[in-house]
């Protein structure tokens, strides 16, 4: 029977990594954690689940500590967790079979939670899926010092575990980690990924003109297949370009990817905030696309939520009705505004509850 290690690199995660373990320890026979320099009780909660650790001198490379705890590890498989990831859906069972085929690599679900700005200057918590390679056999490095990425030319098959991830709603390694990337770029100005990655950073810090710079660069160069992270690239330079406003430059990518992401709810939701920004912007100029608003949120609710497409949650569900029904409001379709603004609120989705009793008080 092929054995399973738990192999993480953890630095003051007191706060979640109690949780991760109690939670992921049904999966693993051993668990392995390297410590690169906390100075909480990290080590002591690790050490309470059995865990084998050992210490790490901080380089500012991500690879270099994987890859030694890995070398801790005399497993034949290592599953890669942060701190931050916990486990909610699957067990051992589900991957024994998995596990009988050393001539693979695993990607696990993750559900990643974070803050997003409401149309009112509020904030609500969101959510999008993404998949992630975490499940190695033994030898199988990562490269890259920062988003590193797994050493490996092995087909990728995707698991079936699900983890939450609330890294994203905590504060602090933004900064650090664009360091290390503008770094990076220096050395390897062409690599796509690093490119993407950047461009991420940037828009996360609602650096919006200096992320698109970046994320032209990725488009550039990233290639047309076997680049997992190309769509979301895409889709995040579009929303990019719609926050500075450059819509001529927003509609000819729309133009240049509406083939190949024409089954992506992400892409048809950014193309309806597109096109009503666009027309709100410079009405006279844009007003043609006026009907491709609608058609893009019916295309969103066609497609319905697909979580193997890595996007944001609810944009093939309750994201576009509630879109629909702002859309139906504003042209002075009532009946159809209720339809669909009741149709997101059955999913609970809050902002669809607040307008459908505002309506049906009225």
């Amino acid at each position: 029977m092929q054995t399973l290690a738990l192999v993480m690199i953890v630095k003051n995660e007191e706060r979640s990594l109690s949780r991760c373990l109690s939670q992921a320890k049904g999966l693993v026979d051993k668990i392995y954690i390297t410590d690169t320099g906390s100075s909480d009780k990290t080590k002591e909660i690790a050490a309470s689940y059995g865990a084998v650790v050992t210490d790490f001198e901080w380089n500012q490379d991500f690879s270099a500590a994987r890859n030694f705890a890995l070398a801790q590890s005399d497993c034949d498989w290592n599953l890669m967790l942060d701190a931050d990831e916990y486990l909610i859906q699957g067990t051992r069972k589900d991957i024994e079979e998995f596990l009988a085929h050393t001539d693979r690599l695993g990607a696990i679900e993750r559900q990643d939670f974070y803050m997003e700005d409401t149309a009112d200057g509020k904030k609500q918590q969101a959510y999008a899926y993404s998949y992630t390679t975490r499940l190695l056999p033994r030898g199988v490095n990562y490269v890259g010092r920062i988003h590193e990425q797994v050493d490996s030319k092995l087909p990728i098959y995707p698991l079936p575990l699900l983890f939450e991830h609330d890294g994203y709603l905590q504060e602090g390694k933004v900064e650090r980690n664009l360091t290390i990337l503008l770094e990076e770029i220096e050395r390897v100005p062409e690599d796509p990924y690093i490119l993407y990655q950047t461009g991420e950073t940037l828009r996360g810090l609602k650096r919006y003109q200096e992320a698109c710079r970046y994320y032209q660069d990725f488009y550039r160069y990233v290639p047309e297949r076997g680049a997992g992270y190309r769509a979301n690239g895409i889709i995040n330079y579009l929303y990019a370009l719609i926050e500075v406003q450059d819509w001529p430059k927003a509609l000819a990518l729309v133009e240049a990817e509406e083939n190949s992401l024409a089954l992506y709810a992400d892409f048809n939701f950014a193309c309806g905030i597109l096109y009503m920004k666009a027309i709100l912007a410079d009405t006279a100029k844009y007003v043609s696309y006026l009907p491709h608003i609608e058609q893009s949120y019916l295309k969103c609710l066609e497609i319905g939520e697909v979580p193997e497409n890595q996007g944001v949650g609810g944009t093939g569900s309750f994201r576009a009705a509630y879109n629909l029904g702002t859309w139906y409001e504003v042209a002075g379709n009532l009946p159809k505004a209720v339809e669909y603004y009741r149709l997101s609120a059955e999913q609970n989705y809050q902002p669809a509850e607040e307008r459908l009793k505002i309506l049906l008080n009225h």
